[in-house]
């Protein structure tokens, strides 16, 4: 796999989540996931531990399914109405590739806006992923954000 061509699948899979995101097609980016992949919104911008520390997600293949059907449900007040969010995706750095695995990191810039009232998130993202017969999934996916370590307002929607 040549930098090119990584960065290129990188960026194809990254850019669909995102989209798939932004439209509420959350079963459709659940199939985007490796069945033991990691979601991860750590609070500590520094963290890599994650399955040992306090995090505002550290979801597994059971935990996504539960904030996608909480979504979809309309149950928690947090997610009534659905948010409508837009994701701005930019400065893709492949730092790792091969035939198996791309590790990718970007910037996301995420507008969320519900209830007449809108809410900005930026963070740097680390995808990992990982060959799926002839395309790929994503394994793990970081999202560092910026103000992690502030107060932060409810996020009932996927980053």
């Amino acid at each position: 796999m040549t930098p090119d061509s990584a960065l290129f699948t990188a960026m194809a899979v990254v850019n669909l989540e995102g989209d798939l995101l932004d439209q509420g097609e959350f079963n459709a980016w659940l199939e985007l996931w490796q069945h033991d992949g990691l979601y991860v919104v750590p609070i500590d911008p520094n963290e890599t531990d994650f399955k040992n520390t306090l995090n505002y997600a550290c979801d597994d293949h059971h935990m996504r399914e539960k904030r996608v059907k909480r979504l979809y449900s309309g149950e928690s007040i947090s997610t009534t109405p659905r948010a409508r969010t837009l994701r701005t995706l930019s400065r893709f750095r492949v730092l790792e590739a091969s035939d198996q695995q791309i590790v990718v990191r970007g910037a996301q810039s995420l507008w969320e806006h519900r209830k007449g009232h809108s809410r900005h998130y930026a963070a740097d993202i680390t995808w990992q992923l990982a060959r799926h017969g002839d395309g790929w999934l994503i394994s793990q996916k970081v999202i560092r954000l910026v103000n992690s370590d502030d107060v932060l307002h409810s996020i009932g929607y996927i980053l």
